[in-house]
């Protein structure tokens, strides 16, 4: 399992609010040998890699605890639906998986848009839910949106944008850049975290000046009117929350108008092992950051992992594939902690 190297304190709080909720009657009510767990994700669509590999961590995670013994001695039962990427899909296989299926625990791996319409749907059943890909901070820190019973086990947009921030401030200046546009996501995620992005740029940067700001669709196949509408702009670089195959494609279809040759690209997405793969030509002078390397943190765990995931499934695990694991990890800890 991997080796986290977060917060001791988020770590602990998410461990006891967990062990409440696997003592809650919803959880603790069933004593029969298993306990059904429910996921659902993207399977299909430009983001489906994410959404498989998801599912690939959730597998292997919890064949080794109910090779250990199961979740405080039930072992786990997983059962898996594909959202599709619609929001309201995800709400409505979310309740299904409650109601119709039986499952007692939910590990929610949507997007942010699909994580919202769960969210309102764990609030409505009182169910048990981690949410392992969401980044929008709002989902769990707006008192307004906050439910009970859902924790989180991604790291959340802002502490991207205030390390991502800094770092794009100070390349900016080392390469007198302050024209930026910006591509992101047309959702949740894609808006309010590169709001927090530019928030912090211009914070230790303040002359920087946005020119354009680009939405493409989320899964859009296209994206020639957003490479024009950057080119037409004329920015010295773009900041771009674009990821999975979302990310690759822009990549590739934006060489062919040479965009990277006119601007630089900062991308905090850019790093996960798919989209490497699946782009011909990293642009030049590009910067970017991914949530999980099998070689950092640089131990035996982390390694052990990474390598474990590969030979299973012959790919890479993706940022998603291990935050997932983690899900399972801390599932199997509150468990522990609350003796259920």
């Amino acid at each position: 399992m991997v080796e986290m190297n977060g917060s001791g304190l988020r770590r602990r709080t998410l461990l006891a609010g967990a062990a409440g909720a696997l003592a809650a009657p919803r959880v603790g009510r069933a004593q029969q040998n298993t306990i059904k767990v429910g996921m659902q994700s993207i399977l299909s669509g430009a983001i489906a890699r994410l959404g498989t590999s998801s599912r690939n961590a959730a597998q292997m995670a919890i064949e080794q605890v109910n090779a250990a013994g199961g979740l405080a001695g039930r072992k786990i039962e997983l059962v898996v639906r594909d959202s599709k990427g619609q929001p309201q899909e995800a709400a409505r296989i979310a309740r299904e998986l409650v109601n119709s299926d039986g499952c007692e625990i939910l590990l929610d791996a949507e997007a942010s848009s699909g994580a919202f319409a769960v969210q309102e749907v764990v609030r409505d059943l009182g169910v048990l839910c981690i949410h392992t890909a969401s980044e929008t901070s709002s989902l769990t820190a707006d008192p307004k949106i906050r439910v009970a019973t859902a924790f989180r086990c991604a790291r959340q947009g802002v502490q991207d944008a205030i390390v991502g921030g800094g770092f794009t401030a100070r390349q900016a200046s080392a390469r007198k850049m302050t024209r930026f546009a910006t591509c992101s996501p047309d959702y949740a995620y894609g808006r309010d975290t590169t709001k927090q992005y530019l928030d912090f740029i211009k914070h230790f940067k303040p002359d920087i000046q946005v020119v354009a700001e680009v939405w493409p669709k989320l899964g859009q196949p296209d994206f020639t009117d957003a490479i024009t509408r950057l080119i037409q702009a004329k920015p010295q670089a773009v900041f771009s929350l674009l990821y999975a195959g979302d990310l690759s494609s822009f990549v590739n279809q934006a060489n062919v108008y040479a965009l990277f040759t006119q601007m630089a690209m900062f991308n905090p997405n850019m790093g996960d092992y798919p989209v490497l793969h699946a782009i011909k030509a990293m642009p030049q002078g590009s910067y970017s950051g991914v949530r999980y390397l099998e070689t950092f943190p640089d131990t035996p765990q982390n390694k052990e992992w990474g390598e474990a995931y590969h030979k299973r499934f012959n790919e890479y695990p993706t940022n998603w594939s291990w935050q997932m694991a983690t899900a399972v990890a801390f599932l199997d800890a509150a468990a522990k902690k609350a003796g259920a």
